[in-house]
C-alpha cells in the first residue's frame, strides 16, 4: 500500500493553522497544488476530510478523528528524515570494519582513538582475520571497509593504498646482532627463526619477494599471528621477521627492532571498499579519516 505522505503532511498543516492560504505559506507551495494534493488523498482514501467554505475550512467528523494518527505519522517521518539528515551531515551511526590482526598492534588502535575523539556517537564493529577473510567480508557485505595487503586485485573491490610497510628483524637482547643499524638477509642464515604460517599474507609475500633474489630461510618454529611471534621473541625463544607496524621499540622490555636491507622488502596495506556499495555516514568519516592520516610504522 502506498502511503501518500505529501497528502497527509498538507492536511496536517491545513488543520493546524486552520486554513489554506497560510498552509501553503508554511509548505513553500501554491495553494492551488496543496488543494490537489488534499484532493488527492480524500479521493485515495474515498473520505471526506475537511469541509472548505468561502470563508473557512472546518474539519470533518472524519478529519477530527483521523487528525491526531496523521500528525503522529508526519512526527515521526519528519524526525526520521531528521536524524538521516544528521547522520549524514555529522558522519554518524555504526559501521563494520574489517582489518588483518597485524593492524591492530598499533596502526588501527591510533586511527580508532582519533575517530572516537572526532565521532564519540559512533559505534564500531571489528572483524579481524586473515587477508582472505578480510576480503570475503567486504565482497559479501559483512564489512563496508576492510585493511588488507596488496594482492591480487578483485575486480569488485576498489584499493586505496594507506602505507608502505617493510620487514624488520626482532630480537632479544643480548643477541649478535643486537647493536647493528640494519641487518641484511645474509645474517638470518644463522638466526633460529620464528616464522609466520605460510598462509598468513606478509609470508606469502615475503618468500615471493626473497625467492625472486634467489634467497631462501628455514624457520625452526612457525606460527599462525605476528602477535604470538613477538610473544615467543620476548620469551627468548628465537628471533622473527616481522612487519615493522607490529612492532614499535619499547613494546617489550629487552626486545629490539632493526631494519632489514638488501634487499628491502615492503608490504603494502591497502583500504578496501565493494565497488557498487556506498558507505554509511559512519563508514565514510573513517574512511576520509584514514586517508588523511600520516600512518607511519
Amino acid at each position: 500500500m502506498k502511503i501518500d505522505f505529501d497528502g497527509v503532511q498538507a492536511f496536517v498543516v491545513v488543520a493546524e493553522l486552520g486554513g489554506f492560504n497560510r498552509a501553503a505559506r508554511e509548505l513553500h507551495i501554491s495553494q492551488t497544488a496543496l488543494t490537489r494534493r488534499i484532493q488527492k488523498l480524500e479521493s485515495y482514501l474515498g473520505l471526506k476530510l475537511l469541509d472548505r467554505t468561502t470563508r473557512r475550512v472546518e474539519l470533518t467528523a472524519v478529519g477530527r478523528d483521523f487528525l491526531p494518527q496523521a500528525r503522529a505519522m508526519v512526527q515521526e517521518m519528519t524526525t526520521a528524515v531528521e536524524r538521516l539528515k544528521d547522520m549524514s551531515l555529522h558522519g554518524r551511526g555504526s559501521f563494520t570494519l574489517a582489518c588483518i590482526p597485524s593492524m591492530t598492534s598499533h596502526v588501527l588502535p591510533r586511527v580508532m582513538r582519533q575517530y572516537a575523539q572526532q565521532y564519540p556517537a559512533n559505534r564500531m564493529r571489528l572483524l579481524d582475520g586473515a587477508d582472505s577473510e578480510v576480503r570475503d567480508a567486504v565482497l559479501t557485505g559483512q564489512a563496508e571497509l576492510g585493511i588488507a595487503i596488496q594482492t591480487e586485485k578483485h575486480p569488485d573491490l576498489m584499493e586505496a593504498p594507506l602505507f608502505s610497510d617493510p620487514l624488520a628483524f626482532i630480537c632479544l637482547v643480548p643477541h649478535p646482532l643486537q647493536d647493528r643499524k640494519s641487518v641484511t638477509w645474509s645474517d638470518m642464515r644463522e638466526v633460529d627463526l620464528i616464522g609466520v604460517s605460510s598462509f598468513v599474507a606478509t609470508r606469502i609475500f615475503m618468500d615471493y619477494q626473497l625467492a625472486r633474489r634467489g634467497i631462501r630461510l628455514l624457520a625452526r618454529y612457525e606460527v599462525q599471528h605476528h602477535a604470538t611471534a613477538v610473544n615467543l621473541v620476548a620469551a627468548g625463544v628465537g628471533s622473527a621477521i616481522l612487519p615493522s607496524s607490529t612492532f614499535k621499540e619499547g613494546d617489550r622490555p629487552g626486545v629490539r627492532k632493526i631494519p632489514l636491507k638488501n634487499p628491502e622488502v615492503r608490504r603494502k596495506v591497502v583500504l578496501l571498499r565493494h565497488r557498487r556499495s556506498s558507505l554509511s555516514p559512519a563508514a565514510e568519516a573513517f574512511h576520509a579519516l584514514l586517508r588523511g592520516m600520516r600512518l607511519e610504522h
